[in-house]
């Protein structure tokens, strides 16, 4: 079998795509990796009542999904150290809109919990609760292979195309009835 790139996209194995592509191997690592990191600082908070290691944890996923969606998830330290451990195994190439689209999400997680807490002084307990939810989606994608964000993206998409179909035909009917 071919070797993923270590960047975990680029050459699909004469696999053609208009779209940018990701290998699904390396981004389930990843989360596993991430997985792995945060339960560690959720169970050191839980047991010791400590919520520095959680807090470092959100800044550290925050840092990580800002690189994903800012620069490329290429650069991504979790990425890289998944495409490293996957780089055996055959690639599964992915289409890359709905994953960034997830990593957004997770963003959008990472943020509003760190702002929570840097300003508006919230409770550990409550952090640790959104620490839960963000470590729920990445057992899911990890171990299940569930991407909850990727779902999330086709109900939207699909919601989106729905709408835009009905404009379609109420235009056209506005348009043939102003025609007569």
């Amino acid at each position: 079998p071919s070797q993923p790139d270590l960047a975990s996209v680029g050459d699909t194995n004469g696999f053609d795509s208009d779209e940018p592509m990701v290998n699904e191997r390396s981004v389930r690592a990843s989360a596993g990796l991430l997985f792995l990191l945060g339960f560690s600082a959720l169970s050191v908070a839980f047991f010791t009542g400590d919520s520095q290691p959680l807090q470092g944890f959100a800044i550290v996923f925050l840092l990580e999904m800002g690189i994903r969606l800012g620069l490329d998830h290429r650069f991504s330290p979790s990425m890289i150290l998944g495409a490293l451990a996957t780089r055996s195994q055959r690639p599964e190439w992915v289409s890359l809109e709905p994953k960034k689209w997830a990593w957004g999400l997770g963003f959008a997680l990472a943020l509003s919990t760190c702002l929570a807490v840097g300003w508006g002084n919230l409770e550990a307990s409550v952090m640790m609760i959104a620490c839960s939810v963000c470590l729920a989606l990445l057992f899911a994608e990890s171990a299940l292979g569930i991407c909850v964000g990727c779902y999330l993206f086709t109900l939207v998409r699909r919601q989106s195309l729905r709408v835009a179909q009905e404009n379609l035909r109420l235009h056209a009917a506005f348009t043939a009835f102003a025609f007569f």
